[in-house]
């Protein structure tokens, strides 16, 4: 090799041109007289592994070798791994037999892939171009396989849909399918399940259907049974009352049959966030948002995102919300803190022309009554917050208390449809005059105080009444000294004797609650039990909702489990008496103390909305000209972004928990049982609309 370093070779890309010179121009004469015979190993290797791969031979081979190696461009796929590699293709010339398989077996060692090479220029031109035409071929084959697998697909994705569908109702199906009993005797299926009473002609229609077109020799049947089993709770919603059955049924889903309060929350739930998020601007937002929501919701349905189709869902509590706001606003007279002149004021202030701006101005009554709201005269006043506060306080306390009396009448609809007359006795009646006898005074007292104009004077212009007496100091004394009122607190005539008599109803109400029902229990169960059966009757009663539809099914087959059946304990029911009777008494007086929110967040949003609008477009007017112009429309687009932000978003998220609570906690806990289950039909509807879980 070392006699032809001189020569210089024309091309080595040339498929002609020698491996090396020696093997084909022959060897020198120094190698001739030694006997050299060259050899080649050649294959491609990891390029990370090359710098090794090279000391390793030369540390191996003592360099006894002459390699070459070149970089491939594009990068290589490892069939066996599917990564994608970058190589180095490498020829290696030695010779000796032995030395030659020590190489291979380092290449081999280090991942290389070897590739024997003819040292024949005619035989690596045929291998060139057989290796060529089989990479024309292969390609060849890929790009056909390519267009018949894009041209089934696309096939198929014109039938996937309804594949898909027809998948899954199946899975459904058969699912559903593997829950019913095999009657080996009869060769039969046998399902039990449970459907709405008005829904069962539908189903054997249905069959008779499916019978006739299968062309089944044998008819489906299908009978009712009789058992003592809790049925499921169902309540037909449609895409307006849907998000307020929702807001009961996250409390707890209704025991069967027991009064549904969903159908009263349409009304109570937005009107009790209005008052406390009344504003006339605020409530048009809130009905704008609601009203694009409802008026494009097949668009928006189909929006993905948890939080979106959680507020998509709630679109006509949110469009209700935002009408009752604009009632209650125009109530408290109140449009983004402004008020607005509805109609001719009630009061006039004579402000004489050198007024200094320092000394109080009382306003006068003109004759006039404000047909509607609030007075917009007292905005700007400087006992507006006193006044509103008094006002709104007790008006929170007025319904709240309609609120939870309302609730307690729903105890006496529950009892008498499960045929609980105990419950009617010794719980709605003693707890209905125990909360009238306690809190609906109260009403009646806030109702009176406003009926009577206590700055009153006679002809002599001295005042015919004392001032107006506190009603918290009259509630509290009226159990720290029943039976006499002081002459200044006085508010009625007969008011101690009234009151004294109220405070000795509540006390008897309360032995009433506690002791009547437990041992009427103990009574009917011994009475029961001296009759020969072990259980009273009245526990398992099975309210049959269609008298002639059970004597139709008399023959079917009776499902007589009994599931939940417990002995009956008297310490037991009495300690759980005495449990919702210290609850119930201690409840009145917090429930209607926690109603008072709704006049904290009123005053709230109120104050917020003043001092928003004040430290923005208040001090914008503060200037003119060309900078009160622009501080103008800088001002009012903070303004808006704050009161959408704040006032709208954030108050009126405060607003929605909070009646939220109002419902749950001090309305349901009078009356809602909350322990049914939900019925869950096979609806094929259903089954689509979930989402494929991994």
């Amino acid at each position: 090799a070392a006699s032809h370093q001189t020569e210089i070779r024309n091309s080595f890309d040339e498929p002609s041109a020698p491996l090396l010179d020696d093997l084909e121009s022959g060897p020198s004469q120094e190698a001739q007289g030694a006997g050299l015979q060259l050899g080649n190993v050649t294959g491609v290797i990891p390029r990370n592994k090359m710098q090794t791969f090279e000391r390793i031979l030369w540390r191996s081979l003592r360099g006894n070798l002459y390699m070459n190696t070149a970089e491939i461009d594009e990068p290589v796929i490892d069939p066996s791994t599917d990564v994608v590699v970058e190589k180095n293709v490498f020829i290696i010339f030695a010779h000796g037999r032995e030395i030659l398989a020590k190489i291979k077996k380092i290449a081999e060692s280090l991942g290389a892939t070897l590739y024997p090479i003819d040292s024949s220029s005619d035989r690596r031109r045929e291998a060139l171009l057989d290796v060529v035409r089989h990479i024309e071929e292969f390609n060849s084959v890929l790009v056909n396989t390519t267009q018949t697998r894009r041209q089934e697909l696309m096939r198929i994705s014109e039938n996937l849909v309804a594949w898909m569908i027809i998948v899954k109702k199946e899975k459904a199906t058969y699912h559903t399918m593997n829950h019913f009993n095999y009657d080996i005797n009869r060769k039969c299926l046998i399902a039990e399940g449970w459907c709405p009473t008005n829904e069962i002609n539908t189903i054997q229609t249905a069959l008779r259907g499916v019978t006739e077109r299968s062309g089944s020799m044998v008819p489906s049947i299908l009978n009712e049974l009789k058992t003592h089993k809790e049925p499921p709770t169902f309540h037909k919603t449609n895409k307006f009352t849907v998000g307020f059955q929702g807001i009961v049924d996250a409390y707890g889903m209704a025991k069967y049959r027991e009064v549904n309060p969903g159908l009263f929350t349409i009304i109570s739930f937005p009107f009790l966030f209005a008052v406390m998020f009344g504003d006339v601007g605020h409530g048009i937002i809130v009905l704008l948002i609601g009203m694009y929501l409802c008026m494009n919701e097949r668009k928006l349905a189909h929006v993905d995102g948890e939080m979106f189709q959680m507020v998509f869902g709630g679109r006509y509590i949110i469009l209700l919300m935002g009408a009752f706001s604009i009632f209650t606003g125009m109530m408290y007279n109140d449009i983004f803190s402004r008020a607005l002149p509805w109609f001719q004021s009630g009061w006039d202030f004579h402000v004489p022309d050198d007024y200094p701006g320092k000394t109080v101005i009382v306003a006068e009554p003109n004759g006039h009554t404000y047909p509607f709201g609030i007075d917009y005269a007292w905005h700007g006043t400087d006992n507006y917050l006193l006044f509103t506060n008094s006002y709104k306080m007790k008006m929170s306390v007025i319904l709240g208390v309609i609120h939870m009396s309302f609730g307690i009448c729903m105890v006496y609809y529950n009892a008498k449809f499960y045929r609980k007359p105990i419950d009617i006795i010794a719980g709605f009646i003693p707890q209905m005059i125990f909360m009238q006898a306690l809190f609906g005074y109260l009403t009646l007292m806030i109702l009176y105080k406003w009926s009577v104009n206590w700055f009153e004077t006679d002809a002599a212009g001295h005042a015919v009444r004392n001032s107006p007496p506190s009603l918290l100091n009259t509630m509290i004394y009226m159990f720290l000294s029943p039976g006499s009122v002081a002459e200044g607190d006085r508010l009625y005539p007969g008011q101690a004797f009234v009151q004294g008599f109220l405070v000795l109803v509540a006390f008897i109400c309360i032995p009433w609650m506690l002791f009547v029902k437990p041992y009427y229990l103990k009574w009917e169960h011994g009475k029961a039990r001296a009759m020969g059966y072990h259980q009273p009757s009245e526990h398992n009663v099975r309210v049959s909702t269609d008298s002639t539809r059970s004597e139709e099914a008399a023959g079917a087959v009776v499902a007589d489990e009994i599931e939940g059946e417990e002995e009956f304990e008297f310490s037991e029911e009495f300690i759980h008496q005495v449990i919702h009777t210290i609850d119930f008494c201690l409840s009145c007086i917090s429930n209607t103390a926690s109603y008072l929110r709704l006049w904290a967040l009123s005053l709230a949003h109120a104050q917020l909305s003043e001092v928003l609008w004040s430290m923005t477009l208040g001090v914008a007017w503060g200037f003119s000209g060309t900078i009160g112009a622009i501080m103008t429309v800088a001002m009012f687009a903070v303004w808006f972004f704050l009161s959408i932000f704040i006032l709208v978003g954030m108050e009126g998220l405060s607003a929605f928990l909070h009646a939220l609570r109002l419902h749950w906690v001090e309305f349901n806990s009078k009356f809602y049982i909350g322990t049914g289950y939900a019925f869950q039909p096979f609806s094929f509807a259903t089954v689509l609309s979930e989402k494929e879980t991994a």
